[in-house]
C-alpha cells in the first residue's frame, strides 16, 4: 500500500470518528460525501486507467475523482473572488511545481533523503496555501497544481515532438496529489485559524455572496465570535467610563 493510500485510510478513519467535522463544515462537505470521495479515490487507484488518446490515459483515483472533488468545492466557494483565486492559485502552484521538477530529478537518487515526488507535494501544499489562502482554494490549488504538472508535461512533449505514454494522476503522482491537497488544507486550517485569532476574529463586513457560501455551522460559529467580540468591546468601554 502506497503512502497516498495510507493517508486516505487515516483521513477516512478520522472522518468516521468525527475528528474532522470542523474542517468538513468549512468545506461544506458532509461526513458521507467525504467518505464517498475518499473511498472512490482508494478504489479508483486500483482500477485500470481510462484511455484518452493512444498514449495518454487518466487514473480514476488520482485523476478523475480529485477533479470531481475540486469542481465540487469550486462550486461551493462563497464568492466569485474566491473562485478566481482558486483557479489562479492552482495555475501558480502547477507552474512552481513544474519548474521545481525541471531543477530536481523526478526519480529518487542518493542525493535526496526523501522521494522527490513527496518534496513536490510539500512545495505544492505550501504554494497552494499561500496562493489560495482559504481552505477550499488551498485544497484545490494543492491537489490540482500537482495534476496540472502532468498536463504541462504532456503539452511540452507534444510541442517538441516527443513520444511515450503518460497516465495523468497515476503512479507517484497519485501520492503527491493526496499529500499536497490534504497538507494544503491543514496549513489553511492551522494558520488561517491562528490569523483570525490574532486579528481578533473574522471580518464583520462579509459580502452577502460569501455568507451564502458558508455552511450553517460555519456561519453560526462566525456570528458567535462576532457577538463575543462585540460584548468584550462593550465591557471594556464600560470599564473605561
Amino acid at each position: 500500500m502506497t503512502i497516498g493510500m495510507i493517508v486516505l485510510v487515516v483521513v477516512a478513519v478520522l472522518v468516521y470518528l468525527g475528528a474532522a467535522q470542523r474542517v468538513l463544515d468549512r468545506l461544506r462537505l458532509t461526513d458521507r460525501a467525504a467518505l464517498l470521495f475518499l473511498g472512490a479515490m482508494v478504489v479508483g487507484g486500483f482500477l485500470p486507467d481510462i484511455p484518452i488518446t493512444d498514449n495518454v490515459s487518466i487514473n480514476i483515483g488520482g485523476g478523475i475523482i480529485p477533479i470531481v472533488l475540486a469542481v465540487y468545492l469550486f462550486i461551493k466557494a462563497g464568492s466569485t473572488k474566491e473562485k478566481v483565486r482558486a483557479v489562479l492559485a492552482a495555475l501558480v502552484t502547477g507552474g512552481v511545481v513544474y519548474a521545481a521538477m525541471k531543477i530536481m530529478p523526478s526519480e529518487p537518487t542518493y542525493n535526496y533523503f526523501l522521494d522527490p515526488m513527496y518534496l513536490f507535494a510539500i512545495i505544492a501544499a505550501v504554494v497552494g496555501y499561500l496562493a489560495g489562502r482559504s481552505r477550499r482554494s488551498a485544497f484545490i490549488a494543492g491537489s490540482m497544481g500537482i495534476l496540472l504538472t502532468d498536463i504541462f508535461s504532456r503539452i511540452e512533449i507534444a510541442i517538441y515532438g516527443g513520444s511515450g505514454s503518460m497516465s495523468i494522476g497515476g503512479a507517484g503522482v497519485f501520492d503527491a496529489i493526496v499529500i499536497s491537497g490534504i497538507l494544503a488544507l491543514l496549513l489553511a486550517e492551522i494558520f488561517g485559524e491562528s490569523r483570525e485569532r490574532i486579528q481578533g476574529g473574522p471580518s464583520q463586513d462579509r459580502p452577502d455572496s460569501l455568507k451564502k457560501g458558508l455552511s450553517d455551522v460555519e456561519l453560526s460559529e462566525e456570528l458567535d465570535r462576532e457577538e463575543m467580540q462585540k460584548n468584550e468591546e462593550e465591557e471594556e468601554y464600560k470599564h473605561e467610563e
